[in-house]
């Protein structure tokens, strides 16, 4: 009985399955996705820049806190409170009292991500309440430490008019009470949207 080779079989499978991976992958659409013209889909509208200006209210104190402490920081690390995670639902307001317009809420979290300083990831949705904007959200993900006076996190992304949102805002701290906590931040956010 003759003996074949394992070197020959394999080059000869290796090489069959070159060809099936070709053709399977070599086709532009698959079967769960196709390419669309974006000009068809954004309906011919033209990109635009906006800038968008309110104050944010992280209120610790009172009956009916915005923002709440879902995961303690450890003991040991009490200045920077690496390890906190606080929920928010916090209102977004024309001026900084809290009684001016409310345009808004911010939903997410922050959590304190530094050992050195005292610096947040920010992950949240501005959710537009007012106008034209109602119901549309735009995206807000970045390192924001607290104790600059300008802070810079990106947008990155949106929903409703803010579709294919992107951009940056930058938080300035308005008011900030150590007894309790309670934040009033201005936020100016610049986003290029349709």
């Amino acid at each position: 009985m003759a003996r074949i080779s394992a070197f020959p079989l394999l080059t000869i499978f290796i090489f069959i399955s070159c060809i099936t991976v070709q053709v399977t992958y070599g086709d532009e659409e698959y079967e769960f996705v196709k390419a669309i013209d974006p000009k068809v889909a954004l309906k011919m509208k033209k990109e635009k820049l906006s800038l968008f200006r309110f104050y944010w209210h992280d209120i610790l104190s009172g009956k009916a806190p915005t923002s709440v402490m879902v995961v303690p920081p450890p003991k040991t690390n009490s200045f920077t409170a690496f390890g906190l995670v606080n929920m928010i639902d916090n209102p977004l307001t024309v001026g900084p009292e809290l009684s001016s317009k409310l345009v808004g809420r911010a939903q997410g979290f922050y959590a304190s991500a530094s050992q050195e300083e005292i610096g947040f990831l920010m992950t949240m949705n501005f959710a537009f309440t007012e106008g034209k904007y109602n119901g549309s959200t735009l995206t807000v993900l970045g390192r924001n430490p607290v104790l600059k006076k300008v802070r810079e996190m990106p947008v990155v992304g949106g929903s409703g008019l803010f579709r294919f949102a992107n951009g940056y805002a930058q938080a300035s701290t308005h008011n900030f009470d150590p007894k309790t906590g309670d934040a009033v931040v201005e936020y100016n956010i610049y986003v290029m949207h349709y």
